[in-house]
């Protein structure tokens, strides 16, 4: 053992003895001098299974062992109450020799439990951000005993939380907890894909990001082997056969993560591969996870997984991209591209957990322009680059919605109080006070808030009692209207409310097939029974928008001759077939192609959502017939145009917001949770934030050369 190891408390290092550890890993070596004799917050960034968790845990409880027998020091917080349940024995183990108790708080927590700590608050509290929210509407009497002598934060996978309204809440909870501490609690991050250091130390410390350290191991061991069959299918929305046969001769005697990116797909996928399974002679293999699955059964599905002996594999959308520990994986499997590279390294990061194990990745594709996606994605990720940290920016729904929460912590609140109060949280100080001050009067006028005659504080009105008073108050994601589905008593699941789910449909849900007995609207239930055959339901995925350096990518591949080994031959001749225009033409990546073909003109831009969404907008002021798009920013134009003249004259144009909004149709528009309940100012204040680009237009119209091709 190194010199850090006596930097611990004694007792934790008895603790190190009795685990038999030989050594620190590299982000422990780094991170324990650091959270020991500095009182920086800190944020550790990592591979998974390099051991963040203990890199946090040691150092904390070398120096809270003494008083958090009888006070809460340490809160942990998750995005998932599945990590929690996850994360609550290897906390625990640590903790087991001093005396520390360990606490969860969630929704699957009884009541009798939570009044016990509450009664009793010490140790640790692993919490979600809905959580803490709850805490602060139904336990405000409790809150300056539970924090009072809180000493460190800690939050798990905080790249989740960082570009997000989720996080923008947690931010907003974690300086309202700091109201009730004697001492500001250090915050320590952890995460295995986190980008843009800056913006993570402005989060994290907003009053000063230079008293935040970044501790970065990237450092690995393991080698990763990977490989990309490609298969063309005929149809837009299903795959061939023989890629699940492929699947299903991978996974025949080893235990897989099987991704897709629909819930959809893996409810077909589970039931196809189990039906390969029973032609071999093999009961059920695969299972499904994913969000829209009921918690028992998902549960299930990951204790199963953890404890089986014999392979078995799980088919999961980002459900399980997080580091739920399901046991030991063979390799991770991935069928389409993933929309970010932090994403693909996050499901990659599922394999090798153990030491001395390497990372496998089997990729998957039946379209061409999938195919392209997927070698782009990976190729990025081979060259360590990951989406840099965004932010959630001008967060006034969010704003919004902890007014409501506020004003009922407070009971109560002068206005003066109240904007002082929110220009001092971390989430909302650099929102000018003017438009903090509008929404405070529009929320008066909405009776979303009310304001005493004759002390003049603003108290919770009548339509905010309305929000606050709902089972979903507690979240700001947004989430879709959907029935329940039962079999008799036991909960399958849910499916989205559409016209279309109707008595007598034969469905496919958690790998099962079903049919529909009933469909009770007036209470959100849908009755049904097993079945022979079914399709999996319909549901909504969120637009996902790309970044640009993704389609950037894609069109350096297309003009360029690499030949990319981990590839079938299938995917090589698909390839050259989609190389095969711009080889012909001597198309550079300094270029953009416009395609003319008879009537119609195809602008291929290869560049970022929120740029050729806005590019869409400018068309369509000069009277352009934009007929389609797909998610790489290929735009489809029916009309014969000249569109370099056009977009000469974008390029010369002074644009405003103004200019765009006429021409933004309603459903590419910014909406979240909480938006619809602001000002039209502060909406489109929102969607100028989040969604227009007029700088990125123009830079990316000035940095490529736009060439007509005749075909």
């Amino acid at each position: 053992m190194s010199q850090i190891f006596y930097m611990l408390s004694d007792t934790v290092q008895k603790k190190i003895w009795d685990m038999s550890w030989t050594r620190f890993t590299s982000i422990q070596e780094k991170a324990i001098p650091v959270i020991m004799n500095t009182q920086k917050d800190v944020v550790l960034s990592s591979a998974t299974a390099s051991g963040k968790t203990e890199a946090a845990f040691l150092p904390i409880l070398s120096q809270i062992e003494e008083t958090a027998p009888y006070t809460l020091k340490v809160l942990y917080i998750s995005p998932l109450k599945a990590l929690i349940n996850d994360q609550f024995e290897r906390i625990q183990k640590l903790c087991d020799q001093m005396y520390i108790p360990v606490h969860r708080w969630h929704g699957d927590v009884s009541q009798y439990s939570k009044k016990k700590f509450i009664d009793n608050p010490a140790g640790i509290l692993q919490i979600t951000p809905e959580s803490i929210e709850s805490l602060f509407i139904n336990r405000t009497y409790a809150l300056p005993l539970l924090f009072q002598y809180l000493q460190f934060i800690v939050i798990d996978e905080i790249h989740v939380f960082i570009d997000t309204e989720r996080g923008v809440q947690l931010r907003s909870l974690l300086s309202r907890i700091e109201c009730f501490t004697k001492d500001r609690p250090r915050i320590i991050g952890l995460s295995a894909t986190i980008d843009n250091f800056e913006l993570v130390k402005n989060w994290v410390n907003y009053r000063d990001p230079d008293n935040v350290e970044i501790i970065e191991a990237k450092e690995n061991d393991k080698d990763l082997y990977y490989n990309l069959m490609h298969f063309d299918s005929e149809k837009m929305r299903s795959y061939p056969i023989e890629l699940y046969e492929d699947i299903r001769e991978l996974t025949c005697n080893h235990s897989a993560l099987i991704f897709f990116n629909s819930r959809g797909a893996v409810e077909e996928a589970t039931v196809i591969l189990n039906r390969l399974a029973e032609r071999d002679g093999i009961g059920q293999m695969y299972y499904a996870h994913h969000s829209s699955i009921a918690k028992a059964e998902r549960e299930f599905v990951e204790k199963m997984m953890a404890k089986s002996t014999v392979p078995k594999s799980i088919v999961a959308t980002s459900s399980l991209e997080l580091g739920i520990d399901i046991g030991e994986i063979d390799f991770v499997i991935q069928v389409d591209s993933t929309f970010t590279v932090s994403s693909l390294k996050q499901r990659l990061g599922r394999s090798g957990r153990k030491q001395g194990k390497d990372q496998y990745l089997q990729l998957y594709t039946a379209d061409k322009y999938g195919l392209l996606q997927s070698i782009a994605v990976m190729d990025l990720l081979l060259q360590k680059w990951i989406e840099p940290s965004k932010g959630y920016s001008h967060p006034y729904d969010i704003l919004f919605h902890q007014i409501i929460s506020i004003c009922h912590q407070m009971n109560g609140a002068a206005p003066e109080d109240l904007i002082t109060l929110l220009k001092r949280n971390g989430a909302f100080y650099d929102l000018p006070e003017t438009d903090i001050c509008l929404l405070i009067e529009h929320m008066v006028k909405q009776d979303y808030l009310e304001q005493l005659s004759d002390t003049g504080q603003l108290i919770v009105g009548l339509e905010g009692e309305r929000l606050l008073r709902g089972k979903d108050f507690y979240s700001v994601f947004m989430t879709e209207d959907s029935y329940e589905v039962l079999d008799g008593i036991k909960k399958i699941g849910e499916i989205e409310k559409t016209p279309f789910v109707n008595e007598g449909d034969n469905i496919i849900l958690a790998g099962r097939l079903w049919t529909i007995k009933e469909v009770d609207a007036k209470r959100s239930k849908v009755y049904v029974q097993k079945a022979v055959d079914g399709h999996p339901p319909n549901y909504s995925g969120g637009g996902v928008r790309l970044h640009r350096r993704i389609p950037e990518h894609m069109h350096e591949i297309l003009c360029s001759d690499y030949i990319f080994d981990f590839i079938n031959d299938d995917g090589r001749y698909t390839l050259e077939e989609l190389r095969a225009p711009y080889r012909h033409y001597k198309v550079r990546p300094d270029e953009r192609i416009i395609w003319r073909m008879d009537g119609e003109l195809l602008f291929e831009t290869f560049t970022g959502t929120n740029i050729f969404q806005t590019l869409i907008w400018m068309l369509r002021y000069y009277g352009v017939n934009v007929d389609k798009t797909d998610g790489i920013g290929r735009i489809s134009i029916l009309d014969n145009i000249d569109l370099i003249e056009i977009l000469k004259e974008i390029r010369q144009k002074d644009w405003s917001l103004s200019d765009l909004l006429p021409y933004t149709m309603d459903h590419e528009f910014f909406v979240s949770k909480y938006s619809p309940f602001l000002t039209k100012e502060l909406q489109i204040k929102m969607h100028e934030a989040h969604y227009v680009d007029i700088k990125g237009v123009l830079d990316f119209l000035n940095c490529y050369c736009i060439r007509e091709i005749r075909l």
